[in-house]
């Protein structure tokens, strides 16, 4: 196995470590919504804001309008995880995983 996993295979570990990334975000946004109210002055919560608005609300357009926000924040994080399993079987489909014999 090379030790440059992830640069050899960057088209796969970097789209994957972002959704990652953007789904730990979602779920440190939901933690600190028990603590901080949406237009708090808190500069981390407004972070978390600014990064994660973009993408609720693109998968609120696909989720019911009657949620409320914290279970459309939830429901960002299952389509991100949906969202990687498909990226992740679709490199499987085409032989494309890293540590996978082409």
């Amino acid at each position: 196995m090379d030790t440059n996993t992830f640069l050899t295979y960057w088209y796969y570990s970097l789209p994957n470590f972002m959704l990652a990334v953007l789904m730990y975000t979602i779920i440190g946004r939901v933690l600190l919504s028990l603590f901080f109210d949406p237009d708090s002055k808190n500069y981390i919560m407004r972070f978390f804001i600014r990064v994660t608005d973009p993408f609720v609300n693109f998968f609120g357009a696909v989720t019911p309008k009657a949620t409320a926000p914290v279970v459309l924040w939830l429901f960002t994080f299952v389509w991100l995880f949906w969202l990687r399993v498909a990226m992740l079987y679709a490199f499987l489909l085409f032989g494309l995983l890293p540590g996978r014999p082409v």
